[in-house]
C-alpha cells in the first residue's frame, strides 16, 4: 500500500510522543512493504526508513497553519491517508480510506494546564480533534477514557513500543537502586516535583538510591543521588530502562503514555500518578503502582528495598507489555487500511 501519514511533530523537532510514535509506526510499515510517506513540519529523522514530505513554516500559529496548508497537497496517488493531528480541514474524500487517531484529548488537557492563553489554545484543539473525527472515515484513541470527549468513536488501539529494542537485559541492571524518569522538569510531567519528593524522603531513607532524569530542561545541580542525563539516543534510553529498578513518571495528564510502555517492555516496575494514560497503561494498577503525587516518595522507599515486590511488579509489567508491542499495534491498523472504502 501506499501511505500518507500526517504529523506536525517528529522527534528530530519536538518532543512530543506524538511524533516518536508516528517515526515508529512509519518504520514498521516500510518494514512490511508498504511505501511511506510523512508530511511534517519538522527536519529529517536519522534512522527513518520512510520519505519525509515536509511542510515549512515560520511565524506564529504555526499548528493551525500546518492544517491550512494540508489542503494544498495532492493525496490522490496513496491508498491511506493516516493522520495523527491536523486533518481537520481535509472534509472532501482525497484518498480510499482515511483514518484518524487522537493521541489523547486537548479539551482534558485543557482542565489540568495552567495559563488562561494555553487553556484557550486546548480548547481550539479540542473543537479540531471533534472535527477531525468526523472528517475521517474510520478515528481511533490510544486509550478508553480519551473516548469520553468523542464517544460515537469506537475503535481503541494502544500506542505501540519496539519490543526489538525495549526488552529486558539479565545482568545490566544497576548496583544500586536506581529510579528513572523521563520528561520534562516542568509542565505536566512535573520532573522538578519528583525530584524534590526524591531529595526529602526517598534519599535520606535509602541513601544508595539514585534518580536518573532523562530530560533538557532540568538544572545542573539537583543534589545527591539526582542525575540529570539530559537527551538519549534510542540506544542509550533503552540501555537506561534496562539499568533502572523503578520507572516513575508522575504526570498530570497522558493520553497514552509511551514511556510507561517502554518500561514495562523491559521489564521494569511503573510507580505513576493516576492519570488516564497510566490508569489504562497499568490496568487500573493491577500491572503497576499507582499513587497521588505527594504519595510517590513514601511508594519509592517502600519499594526499593523489596527484591520480591520489584520481582513481581517486573513480571506483571512484561505481560502488560504485550498488549503495547509495535507489531500487534500495526497489525491492528493493517486490518483498518485493508477495510472496505468508507466502512465507518
Amino acid at each position: 500500500m501506499r501511505i500518507a501519514m500526517i504529523s506536525y511533530y517528529l522527534p528530530s523537532g519536538s518532543k512530543i510522543g506524538v511524533g516518536y510514535q508516528v517515526h515508529e509506526l512509519a518504520n514498521e510499515f516500510v518494514r512490511r512493504g508498504h511505501h511511506v510517506d510523512v508530511f511534517s513540519e519538522c527536519g529529517p529523522m536519522e534512522g527513518a526508513l520512510y520519505a519525509l514530505r515536509r511542510l515549512h513554516l515560520s511565524g506564529p500559529l504555526r499548528t493551525f497553519r500546518f492544517a491550512t496548508n494540508l489542503r494544498r497537497v495532492d493525496f490522490g496517488s496513496y491508498d491511506v491517508l493516516h493522520a495523527h493531528g491536523d486533518d481537520y480541514w481535509l472534509w472532501r474524500r482525497r484518498v480510499p480510506r482515511h483514518v484518524r487517531t487522537l493521541h489523547g484529548s486537548c479539551f482534558e488537557e485543557a482542565l489540568r494546564i495552567k495559563g488562561v492563553k494555553e487553556k484557550a489554545r486546548m480548547i481550539l484543539l479540542g473543537f479540531s480533534e471533534v472535527l477531525a473525527s468526523l472528517v475521517a472515515d474510520v478515528t481511533v484513541a490510544v486509550s478508553p477514557a480519551t473516548l469520553r470527549w468523542t464517544p460515537w468513536v469506537t475503535h481503541v488501539i494502544p500506542n505501540g513500543v519496539d519490543t526489538s529494542r525495549f526488552h529486558p537485559s539479565v545482568g545490566r541492571r544497576n548496583e544500586h537502586p536506581t529510579v528513572l524518569f523521563v520528561g520534562t522538569w516542568g509542565g505536566r510531567k512535573r520532573g522538578s516535583d519528583l525530584a524534590r519528593l526524591f531529595s526529602e524522603q526517598v534519599r535520606p531513607a535509602v541513601p544508595d538510591a539514585e534518580l536518573l532524569m532523562v530530560t533538557q530542561d532540568a538544572p545542573s545541580d539537583l543534589g545527591d543521588g539526582v542525575t540529570v542525563l539530559g537527551r538519549l539516543s534510542d540506544e542509550e534510553l533503552a540501555d537506561a530502562y534496562a539499568r533502572a529498578w523503578v520507572f516513575c513518571l508522575p504526570s498530570t495528564y497522558e493520553g497514552f503514555g509511551i514511556p510507561y510502555a517502554e518500561a514495562m517492555a523491559s521489564g521494569v516496575p511503573v510507580l505513576a500518578t493516576p492519570n488516564i494514560g497510566a490508569r489504562y497503561v497499568t490496568d487500573e494498577g493491577r500491572y503497576g503502582v499507582l499513587a497521588d503525587l505527594e504519595q510517590l516518595g513514601s511508594e519509592l522507599c517502600a519499594l526499593l528495598p523489596d527484591p520480591a515486590r520489584l520481582d513481581d511488579l517486573g513480571k506483571a509489567s512484561l505481560e502488560r507489555s504485550r498488549e503495547f508491542s509495535l507489531s500487534s499495534v500495526a497489525d491492528r491498523y493493517e486490518e483498518l487500511y485493508r477495510a472496505e472504502r468508507g466502512q465507518r
